[in-house]
């Protein structure tokens, strides 16, 4: 074998140097481990959040600030994306390349929050989001707010993409009609409006909405609703 060119040396150490910044980056797997102090097993309320989507199709996880609520609103969105889910996974499970919807209240917050966490994006390298890099096939720009996603394509373990879409309540809810989806992130309490397009969006599909936020406005109808439908059901499971 020959000795390597210049050019065939920076290009070797470009893929060394990525390699090593993938596996120690580890996408989403990397949260909810086995072992340390960051396994699973410490997080029961977001383990019994995950876990409920097996048969709730509508999902609320209200919590304080800073406790993984957005995290953990990504990390599903990524199970369903790859179809990589974790052993101790008992929620819902897609099993051929999905359709989602993940959005936040504005445009700039659902590229700065959701965007971020998913693609690690516009904060700094595309790829070292949740969902690992190798995975992301193709990626379309939003028109009208830099460095903002439209859409992702991301390479489902089954064969094929799957296609996760970016959109905020700010676009009225118009923009929330259209086909089917598999699943639907929302991160911040939503309007109304837009709440019902998205249950009808799920409604061929048998999928899910889940949503993730701090109640910073108080018993709002929003909450009321959800509240309601819980006792609603403890009711019937005590029945």
């Amino acid at each position: 074998m020959g000795k390597l060119s210049y050019k065939e040396l920076e290009a070797l150490n470009v893929a060394l140097d990525e390699q090593l910044r993938r596996k120690e980056f580890g996408g989403h797997l990397k949260y909810f481990p086995d072992e340390g102090p960051f396994r699973y097993q410490n997080y029961p309320k977001h383990i019994e959040f995950f876990n409920a989507g097996s048969d709730c199709f509508e999902r609320l996880f209200m919590a304080a600030n800073r406790v993984g609520k957005s995290l953990a609103g990504g990390f599903e969105a990524t199970c369903h994306a790859t179809g990589i889910y974790p052993h101790w996974w008992e929620g819902k499970v897609f099993d051929e390349p999905t359709e989602g919807w993940v959005a936040g209240d504005t445009g700039q917050t659902t590229r700065d929050i959701l965007q971020d966490i998913l693609l690690g994006f516009p904060s700094g390298v595309l790829g070292t989001g949740l969902i690992p890099g190798d995975l992301i096939t193709q990626v379309r720009r939003r028109s009208g707010i830099a460095d903002a996603v439209d859409t992702v394509k991301v390479r489902h373990v089954s064969g094929g993409d799957s296609i996760i879409g970016f959109k905020s309540f700010d676009q009225g809810r118009r923009s929330f009609q259209g086909t089917g989806k598999h699943y639907i992130w929302l991160d911040e309490e939503c309007p109304q409006p837009v709440y019902g397009e998205c249950l009808t969006r799920t409604m061929t599909t048998n999928g899910i909405v889940y949503v993730t936020f701090t109640p910073l406005n108080g018993m709002t109808k929003f909450i009321q609703d959800f509240m309601k439908q819980y006792h609603e059901q403890g009711e019937d499971d005590n029945g």
